[in-house]
């Protein structure tokens, strides 16, 4: 019989595993890893219809993709076109960011996974005579790792000609000339931290959802128990 187990510990384990998921599919997505140097605008799109000057825009860099800035002439508008730049995976720009791109897929394939196994975790709480939690867990800590290979290894391919073409002739391994760090890279080493947290807490979960005020009311034949 199906015993539903809904304590505070285990949701919000449930409820961190999954944002983490997502915080890393979103980063590892995201075209803003680096703000790119400052590019003058166009000479017809200097001066907008109003008489004002306009400022010159950042482009940024991804993994795999890049947003910049494109003109519009008859239309006197600007937009900001988003896309990868590489059409396959031979053509990411670096080698190190080839393996930065494997490292952060697997992790983050295994912090989907996890995060979909946990939303059954209020109904199933072993496996084979596992907890469900401690092997979840000790996958989330398993994809931590890839994701901190990934981080470590990114830096690596600033040298890149590409890097170079956004960042300026200074860049190099590790050295972001002209550039700065954009909000997806922070996410990413941010998500990594909450991974490995997610990983503690685990066993948190599993003291909570196996402690005796569970097992009381399992005897009581009760198939729906919340504890707070």
């Amino acid at each position: 019989m199906c015993h539903v187990i809904v304590t505070c510990r285990s949701m919000l384990w449930t409820l961190l595993s999954i944002v983490v998921a997502f915080a890393e599919l979103i980063a590892f997505m995201s075209a803003d890893w680096l703000i790119g140097k400052a590019k003058p605008s166009s000479s017809e799109d200097v001066t907008t219809e109003r008489g004002g000057s306009q400022e010159p825009y950042h482009p940024t860099l991804g993994i795999y993709g890049r947003c910049t800035r494109i003109s519009h002439m008859q239309l006197s508008r600007r937009d900001t076109l988003c896309g990868p730049y590489a059409e396959n995976f031979s053509e990411i720009a670096s080698g190190f960011w080839q393996a930065t791109a494997i490292f952060l897929a697997v992790g983050i394939m295994i912090l989907c996974a996890v995060a979909f196994v946990s939303v059954f975790t209020m109904c199933v709480q072993s496996i084979m005579k596992k907890s469900i939690f401690n092997v979840c867990g000790l996958l989330q800590g398993i994809a931590g790792l890839f994701l901190i290979l990934g981080l470590i290894l990114y830096p690596a391919g600033w040298g890149c000609q590409k890097a170079i073409s956004y960042c300026g002739p200074y860049a190099s391994a590790y050295k972001l000339g002209d550039c700065s760090l954009g909000w997806a890279f922070y996410t990413a080493i941010g998500g990594t931290i909450l991974t490995f947290i997610c990983a503690v807490f685990s066993a948190q979960a599993e003291i909570a959802t196996s402690s005796d005020k569970v097992q009381e009311e399992i005897e009581e034949g009760k198939n729906l128990i919340c504890l707070l």
